[in-house]
């Protein structure tokens, strides 16, 4: 099905464009250069290492349902690895990976869809275990929670499914478990706050032993949902505070939704890699106190701020830093192909931004406490527009100048419909 999506039809589109992208990129040249960068650099060089760095774990929310049968779990994963992700990334150059969510990618044969996938250029990001909701069949209720339960069988159960992940994110080349928990109380004294922390991190150990040395552990945190008046995983301190406690293969992934409005991410991001405990990111955006908006929709001066400290990392050579990046979004009203191009490029628009910072004039300000002139420097960066970098880069490495011009000429949705597998019930929750 990527072949409606083909390198003429891109070749096509792009010439069009090609002129006028040549323009734009010669006088952003200019100006960068009169700035001390060099755009060659940065669109060769940096973007390349962007890339390496960029493995975006894709997933259609609409497809999640936890009531479907194992045969159209099977078509969904297999569909989504041979249409969604490879038309994605073969127009922007930039998402070759899939972090999947068990048991809703679960298939009969992970082998298979290993080498499914080996043939399309794919590989497969953390993995990520759902024990936050009931699934078919299932022997112990996740209603009072799962790796805190005071059911020590619903513990037990939720980390046989982790270790259960693990198994399979072997087969398909993963080298991360990623795990959230709704676990909570909506009551005040519902529960024992420190009791049921204890219960996590007991079952916590237990799924930390079997991650393989060469692994890591993700553990994420949320404010919120489904327990609305307590969580036990609820923000960075608590989350850092049980990675410390598990060990060095543990540690917080930052999902930037999963935050209350106004929280200073840029800062937990910069504490995080401090202490050497940043795991990646889930990139999204959010209005109110969720996520699941496209990357870049709200806040895209935050997102840059966050790509500050991270290009400041790589700056100074932080130790143990290599954070993964993946988008974990909804998309209720937009087609999710377009949507996720939009975010990855929206992703590397805040890298390559944060490039452009003049590190040099950025410490000279911060040492003589000159906010107004900090705060400008990271501004100069931050207003400049980097789209023909963006573009050239694609178009340099066989993208689309224009990615969703180029996939609405191909009219891939329409024909991608045709071969769509029905899907039955309503579909789950976010996370």
């Amino acid at each position: 099905m990527t072949d409606i999506v083909s390198e003429s039809l891109i070749a096509d589109q792009n010439t069009s464009l090609a002129d006028r992208l040549d323009q734009d990129f010669e006088s952003l040249a200019s100006q960068l250069q009169h700035r001390g960068h060099d755009i060659e650099e940065i669109t060769k060089e940096k973007l390349r290492r962007s890339r390496l760095l960029f493995p975006v774990g894709v997933r259609a929310p609409v497809e999640h349902d936890s009531r479907v049968f194992q045969d159209w779990q099977n078509r969904v994963m297999f569909s989504r690895s041979s249409k969604t992700v490879p038309v994605i990334n073969k127009l922007v150059r930039c998402t070759p990976g899939v972090s999947p969510h068990f048991p809703w990618d679960r298939v009969d044969d992970f082998s298979e869809l290993k080498e499914h996938a080996n043939q399309l250029g794919l590989v497969f990001d953390a993995v990520n275990s759902n024990t936050f909701q009931d699934q078919p069949g299932q022997a112990h209720t996740y209603k009072y929670g799962s790796l805190g339960n005071t059911s020590k069988a619903a513990r037990d159960q939720a980390v046989a499914h982790n270790l259960e992940c693990i198994e399979w994110g072997k087969v398909l080349g993963s080298k991360a478990l990623t795990v959230w928990v709704g676990d909570g109380s909506n009551f005040p004294g519902q529960q024992h706050f420190i009791h049921s922390l204890e219960r996590y991190l007991d079952s916590a150990r237990e799924i930390y032993a079997a991650i393989p040395d060469d692994w890591q552990m993700f553990i994420e945190h949320k404010m919120f949902e489904p327990a609305f008046y307590s969580t036990i995983i609820q923000d960075w301190g608590t989350n850092v505070l049980c990675a410390m406690e598990l060990g060095p293969k543990a540690k917080s992934l930052v999902d930037l939704g999963h935050h209350a409005p106004n929280v200073n991410i840029e800062m937990i991001v910069a504490r995080l890699i401090q202490f050497r405990k940043l795991a990646g990111f889930h990139f999204n955006d959010s209005k109110y106190g969720d996520d699941d908006l496209d990357s870049g929709s709200i806040n895209t001066y935050q997102q840059f701020l966050i790509f500050n400290e991270l290009v400041d990392a790589e700056y100074r050579n932080a130790p143990d830093f290599n954070p993964a990046y993946m988008l974990d979004q909804s998309h209720n009203i937009t087609d999710p192909i377009e949507s996720l191009m939009n975010s990855a490029a929206e992703v590397q628009r805040s890298y390559i931004k944060a490039l452009l910072v003049d590190r040099v004039a950025l410490d000279g300000y911060q040492e003589t406490n000159d906010a107004l002139m900090a705060a400008n420097t990271l501004k100069s960066a931050y207003n400049t527009d980097v789209s023909p970098i963006l573009a050239m880069a694609r178009k340099r490495s066989g993208g689309a100048i224009d990615p969703i011009a180029t996939y609405r000429a191909a009219d891939y949705r329409l024909q991608l419909a045709s071969n769509r597998p029905a899907k039955g019930g309503s579909s789950s929750g976010i996370v």
